[in-house]
């Protein structure tokens, strides 16, 4: 019982010191089926012996049939006034502002090496984890509880002098 719970303790310990792995596939990955998957070959509408072009030519055209394709208000095809232009234009001022504030904390947070940052926060938690999870282990086998291993290295490394 006491191997058992020593190898699951080391095996928590030491799954905070190891790097996160988040693996980030594709979303066509992720949510394609065998139905969504068109292995056909796409022509171009105005020569057909040509692949299709990526780029500018009439979606509208292509895709009006489609029960979801929208034609009124398409952003790049309203027409707006000057006073609803200059307020979108304030409220993206004001966003790319926030935005660039935001940016340049973090640049500057991620720079720092010493003091409160994320990363000594880290790895504060992990180390106080760590010797937690040893000062417990050493007080289930050995019956010495934490402030009396405590005492004990004090003792050792001469910081208390020895009881008489």
């Amino acid at each position: 019982m006491k191997v058992i719970f020593a190898i699951v303790s080391l095996f928590a310990t030491a799954q905070a010191f190891a790097p996160a792995l988040n693996v980030a596939r594709p979303a066509s990955i992720r949510f394609s089926t065998e139905e969504d998957i068109d292995d056909g070959p796409r022509m171009n509408p105005d020569k057909p012996e040509l692949p299709e072009i990526k780029g500018d030519f009439d979606w509208d055209a292509k895709f009006g049939g489609d029960d979801d394709w929208i034609v009124d208000n398409v952003p790049g095809k309203m027409v707006v006034n000057e006073i609803d232009l200059a307020a979108q234009n304030t409220a993206l001022t004001g966003l790319e502002e926030k935005y660039r504030k935001q940016r340049l904390q973090e640049e500057y947070d991620a720079a720092r090496i010493l003091g409160w940052t994320a990363q000594a926060e880290t790895f504060n938690g992990r180390f106080a984890m760590f010797f937690l999870s040893v000062g417990l282990l050493t007080e289930y086998w050995t019956g010495v509880s934490i402030p009396g291993q405590i005492e004990e290295m004090l003792r050792v490394g001469g910081f208390i002098g020895p009881d008489y």
